[in-house]
């Protein structure tokens, strides 16, 4: 039987390019090669945006055509919201009981996003508890593995410690979830040469129009130090040029580079072939995004499908352990 890894994302928003490159090509390989469950973390999502909640149930349907529109198909893989399956808490709640609180406060993602997002009030309990609620996501439906990058990395140890230290308390019964390394995903820079992300405001999202994408990409960075159309660039240190290596052929990535080092081309010129391979890249996925959102409750009967398969699985799981704590 094939090992059955779990995905989850947050419906805080869009997805972008970022997201494109990064997991969601893994996810479309591992769908193929494992038992996949892939789910949409609404729960989550309120842990740092609980103050505006108006648009998670649009954001929650919009991702589905994402994936769905992107590659990922309902019979290969199960697709499910994290809220429709009201065990996840519960279970959540049972890990609270043996989780000292000294193993949440030294999760470095709690740390890093409390010093670094300002804008939002995350003095909350619930953003506190998210690697436990993580914990009961990933067990819930007895996930053997879980794919993580190095920013996960922790979060997956402490559910691996969080099982021994219920198993070893109540009974060998919870799966102790493994790593899977995917292969790296690429470093998408946003407009402004950071990473690119949602809470930075730098981002190309995928299901933006050609016009939208265009005005994104014409304002873009290039080589900060290349001043005028005459100035030799450099392509390595060049955001939009990144971007372009993602979408485009190596002959003409080659041609772009060696015009960019000898001045024989503007980033203006640049950025306005990129903007158009870009949405030409995008089309077979917009256009299939289009005919799903066109089918009524599309989205919702995918949802409706998932839940039917992990509701059975995560009563089994919750019910066992509530055998096993005595309740």
């Amino acid at each position: 039987m094939k090992k059955r890894t779990l995905t989850g994302y947050r419906p805080t928003g869009k997805l972008h390019l970022g997201h494109w490159f990064g997991n969601l090509q893994n996810m479309l390989e591992m769908q193929d090669e494992f038992d996949a469950y892939c789910f949409i973390a609404d729960y989550h999502a309120l842990t740092t945006n609980w103050q505006h909640t108006e648009n998670i149930r649009q954001f929650t349907e919009d991702m589905v055509l994402d994936w769905v529109a992107a590659g990922l198909d309902p019979e290969k893989c199960t697709i499910y919201r994290q809220s429709d399956i009201p065990q996840v808490v519960e279970l959540m709640l049972m890990y609270t009981m043996v989780l000292p609180m000294s193993w949440l406060e030294r999760t470095p993602s709690y740390k890093e996003q409390r010093e670094q997002i300002t804008d939002k009030d995350l003095s909350n309990v619930g953003f506190f508890l998210y690697p436990a609620l993580q914990a009961a996501d990933i067990t819930i439906v007895r996930a053997d593995c879980v794919p993580v990058g190095e920013d996960q990395a922790p979060h997956l140890e402490l559910t691996r410690e969080i099982v021994r230290r219920f198993n070893s308390t109540y009974g060998d019964y919870l799966i102790e979830p493994k790593s899977v390394i995917p292969e790296d995903g690429a470093r998408v820079p946003g407009t402004d040469g950071r990473k690119m992300s949602k809470s930075y405001d730098n981002s190309i999202y995928i299901s933006d129009s050609p016009e939208e994408i265009t005005k994104t990409v014409m304002g873009f960075m290039t080589d900060p130090a290349r001043k005028l159309k005459t100035d030799p660039g450099d392509p390595d240190i060049c955001p939009l040029h990144q971007i372009h290596k993602l979408i485009a052929d190596e002959e003409t990535i080659q041609q772009w580079d060696s015009e960019c080092r000898n001045a024989e081309i503007g980033c203006v010129a640049h950025k306005r072939a990129v903007a158009e391979e870009l949405c030409a890249y995008l089309a077979p996925f917009q256009e299939r995004r289009a005919e799903l959102a066109a089918i009524p409750g599309f989205a919702q009967e995918v949802l409706e499908a998932g839940k039917k398969k992990v509701f059975p699985l995560a009563e089994e799981t919750v019910e066992n352990c509530r055998r096993l704590v005595g309740l």
